[in-house]
C-alpha cells in the first residue's frame, strides 16, 4: 500500500515544485484570474475519479472527455499553466513528475499568490488513463444545487457540511448582479464570455464571498442556499467574521481533497504531455 509523501521529488526531480510555482507566477502576472482557475481545476480533477489529472485528457473521436463537459467547458481555466510547467519538467526530469501532482502544486501556489496561507503538498500521485464527460454530471455540483444536494454530494466524497462550506469560499465571489451585467459587453451572448464575478478583488483569497452571501449578493442558487440551513448559516457567519480561521480550515480541506482516490505506486502512469 503506497501513500502520498512530503518531499516525494526530493531526489528524483529536485526543482519540481519550484518550476510549477514559477509557471503559476508567470500565468498570474499575465492574468490574475488564472489563480482561481487553477484552484477550481484541482477541485474539478479530484472530484471526478480522484486527483488523477483526468481533467487534462483530450477528447477523441470516440470519447468525450471531462474537459469538454458543460461543467468544464468553456469555464475551466489554467490549462496553459499546467502545460507549460509539464513541458519544463519533462525537459529536466523526463517521465518523473505526474500531471496530477502538478495540478495539486499549482492550486497551492495559486492560493499563496492570492494572499492565502501556504501549505505543504504531499506528492506521489499517478495519472489516470480514463476521462469521460459523463462522470462530471454526478460528481460536480451545478450552480442550481440547494444546500441538501450540495451536502450529499460532498458527503459522498468524505467531506462534512462544514468542510463543504469552507471550500465554497474560493469560488469567484459574486458581487451585485447589476455589476456582472454592467461588465458584459452589450449584445454579447457568447457562451465563451468570461466575466469577473468580483471586480473589486478578483485575485485575493479572502472571506468576502461569505460577506456577499450575507448581503444577499449570491449570484447562483448554490451560493444563497448556504443560508437556508441554520447550522450552515452559522458557519457562513463565522467564516465572514473570522478570516484567519477560515484560511486555516481551508488549507486543511485542500490537503484532504488532494488525497481523494489517488493513484500511487504502480497504479496509473506518468503522462508525458
Amino acid at each position: 500500500m503506497h501513500s502520498l509523501q512530503v518531499g516525494f521529488y526530493t531526489t528524483s526531480c529536485t526543482l519540481a515544485a519550484l518550476i510549477v510555482k514559477d509557471e503559476v507566477r508567470k500565468g498570474f502576472f499575465k492574468n490574475p484570474g488564472v489563480a482561481a482557475g487553477l484552484v477550481r481545476l484541482h477541485f474539478h480533477d479530484c472530484f471526478v475519479r480522484g486527483c488523477d489529472a483526468s481533467v487534462l485528457i483530450d477528447s477523441t473521436s470516440s470519447n468525450k472527455a471531462e474537459k469538454d463537459s458543460p461543467a468544464n467547458n468553456p469555464s475551466l481555466r489554467g490549462f496553459k499553466v499546467i502545460d507549460s510547467a509539464k513541458a519544463r519538467l519533462e525537459a529536466v526530469c523526463r517521465g518523473v513528475v505526474s500531471c496530477a501532482d502538478i495540478v495539486a502544486f499549482a492550486a497551492r501556489d495559486s492560493i499563496e499568490i492570492t494572499r492565502g496561507l501556504g501549505y505543504i503538498v504531499p506528492a506521489g500521485r499517478r495519472d489516470g488513463r480514463i476521462s469521460q464527460a459523463s462522470d462530471t454530471f454526478t460528481n460536480l455540483p451545478p450552480p442550481s444545487f440547494n444546500v441538501d444536494q450540495l451536502s450529499e454530494l460532498f458527503a459522498n466524497k468524505g467531506f462534512t457540511q462544514e468542510e463543504m462550506n469552507i471550500k465554497a469560499g474560493p469560488k469567484f465571489r459574486p458581487p451585485e448582479r447589476s455589476s456582472v451585467e454592467a461588465a458584459m459587453p452589450k449584445g454579447n451572448t457568447s457562451p465563451n464570455l468570461v466575466v469577473p464575478m468580483n471586480p473589486a478583488s478578483p485575485a485575493v483569497t479572502d472571506t468576502s464571498y461569505y460577506a456577499d452571501i450575507l448581503a444577499n449578493r449570491g449570484l447562483f442558487t448554490s451560493d444563497q442556499t448556504l443560508l437556508t440551513n441554520s447550522a450552515n448559516a452559522n458557519q457562513v457567519n463565522q467564516n465572514a467574521k473570522m478570516p484567519f480561521l477560515w484560511r486555516t480550515k481551508f488549507v486543511t480541506a485542500m490537503v484532504k481533497m488532494g488525497r481523494l482516490e489517488v493513484l500511487t505506486g504502480n497504479a496509473g502512469e506518468i503522462l508525458n504531455s
